[in-house]
């Protein structure tokens, strides 16, 4: 797979491997399956040596049961899970064995009709669309909530086992609309490929056309020119500042604080008609496509002009949130994500940087013009709302001086080079989201045409951490942290 180095490894030489890993200093990604060229399934564990390394992926057929490596790397837990769901793999001694994409009584989709690799068997405890804690207090009550939600929420169903308020034990039934997009791409070109990526989280259309764009260059062995890379650093800031103010806004919702909602949602607005002047889309649609962007960008004068003007008016807001005690005493303390528990969970993007989390993609593996361009990482110690939300308000400026400098140093040339497939390749992409990393593993079939497209979201990672902050604290509090979070149901359940 171009993009990154591969390494053949067995079954049973995963967990040591693991190990090593961890003890080194590493990081794991993602794990996912996928049928190799002779219709059999293949194992692929996606990691990160060392800081600023290389990306290595591992790749085993598991001809018997493989190992969990869960309890190594607990992030993989879901990942996991996702692919005895879909695949009908058994993962031995795993830790969460009950389902979690699919619900009750589905059969696994993607199970190789040909019998090679393992069994198609449903998930241990594949009938069971949930695994609640047994409590035996008399006191405990338990509050399922949802999947139906006020206002215009995504699908989820939340599991709050309580005393009062004090909430002891939380959990998340997400994949109550799984779309089953990795399927999509598959019989599909390149070209119509970064459509469907557009369209999995509608909030990171730039990001994920990016993401995928990435990796099928990659596997193309495609040189995009340098206006477009430049370009593409340009509208992958742009959602980065509206996704941020939307952020805030909602924020002060959930504190009640709704004149900060209201001036917030004001600043995305404004973010979101700079979107559509410089581009005709107010998501930034229809731009990217494998080999640089559609058409040329001529980004004036007035840009610049606009981007300080907003700028200004955002530091002004940020001025107001910070002298409103109200607002503040809500976010201090809330939602404490340590530092271990991030790590070990996978939490990335902000928020594993409000946790002492020093990663970016764009400084530790650059891509598009990110490696020319002056980079700011706002990194917090405290994990709590309150950092949350500032690494995004230290974010907001960042992207700002980061669009400014591409402004003053756009080359001139074309936008586009061709990329014809290669049949067989496979390629390795990847974005720092508005909500962190995003990975994109593409492989082509013997046509030419999409075979198998594997997506790693930022909040399938987060919502993982997500309830670790919510265990033993009060129902108040909930809603703000987990707007504190950003998550996305539908960046999640892809």
């Amino acid at each position: 797979m171009k993009g990154t180095e591969i390494r053949d490894i067995s079954i049973e030489d995963l967990p040591a491997a693991a190990q090593q890993l961890l003890d080194s200093l590493g990081r794991m990604q993602m794990a996912y399956a996928c049928a190799g060229q002779d219709g059999a399934v293949e194992l692929r564990y996606l990691g990160t040596p060392a800081a600023g390394g290389s990306f290595v992926l591992w790749r085993c057929k598991p001809t018997a049961e493989p190992p969990s490596l869960a309890a190594i790397w607990p992030l993989l837990g879901w990942y996991e899970r996702e692919i005895m769901d879909l695949f009908g793999l058994r993962f031995r001694d795993h830790p969460e064995p009950n389902r979690l994409v699919l619900h009750a009584n589905i059969p696994p989709p993607l199970a190789p009709a040909n019998g090679h690799g393992a069994a198609a068997q449903p998930s241990l405890n594949g009938n069971s669309p949930r695994a609640l804690p047994e409590m035996q207090a008399p006191d405990v009550q338990l509050l399922p909530f949802g999947p139906v939600r006020a206002d215009v929420l995504e699908s989820a169903e939340f599991n709050f086992f309580y005393i009062g308020e004090q909430i002891l034990h939380y959990q998340p039934q997400l994949f109550y609309k799984h779309r089953g997009m990795e399927d999509r791409f598959q019989g599909v070109d390149a070209t119509h490929g970064v459509i469907l990526a557009e369209r999995v989280s509608a909030v990171g259309s730039v990001a994920h056309a990016l993401a995928f764009c990435h990796a099928v260059e990659a596997a193309c062995d495609c040189t995009v020119p340098p206006r477009a890379q430049w370009l593409r650093v340009l509208l992958a800031e742009l959602e980065r500042l509206y996704n941020h103010l939307h952020y805030l806004g909602h924020l002060c919702n959930t504190t009640t604080l709704k004149v900060g909602e209201a001036q917030g949602k004001l600043l995305e607005e404004r973010a979101k008609q700079i979107n559509a002047r410089l581009t005709g889309s107010r998501f930034l649609r229809s731009l990217l496509i494998p080999g640089g962007l559609r058409r040329d960008l001529q980004p004036k004068d007035w840009l610049s002009a606009a981007l300080e003007a907003l700028r200004a008016d955002i530091a002004q807001y940020v001025r107001h949130l910070e002298a409103s005690d109200s607002h503040l005493d809500r976010l201090l303390t809330t939602g404490v994500l340590t530092h271990q528990v991030a790590f070990e969970q996978g939490a990335t993007g902000p928020v594993q940087r409000a946790s002492n989390t020093d990663r970016d993609l764009r400084r530790d593996h650059p891509y598009a013009a990110y490696a020319e361009v002056p980079l700011t990482i706002p990194v917090r110690e405290e994990g709590d709302a309150y950092a949350r939300a500032r690494v995004r308000i230290e974010e907001i400026d960042a992207s700002i001086t980061i669009m400014q400098h591409v402004l003053h140093s756009l080359p001139d040339g074309p936008v586009r080079s061709p990329c014809p497939p290669v049949p067989l390749a496979e390629g390795l992409g990847w974005a720092e989201s508005p909500r962190g990393t995003l990975f994109y593993a593409v492989h082509f079939g013997s046509d030419g045409r999409l075979a198998r497209v594997k997506i790693k979201s930022p909040s399938f990672s987060n919502w993982r951490a997500f309830p670790f902050t919510v265990h033993d604290t009060n129902m108040m509090d909930y809603a703000i942290n987990e707007a504190s979070f950003g998550l996305t149901i539908s960046g999640c359940a892809r």
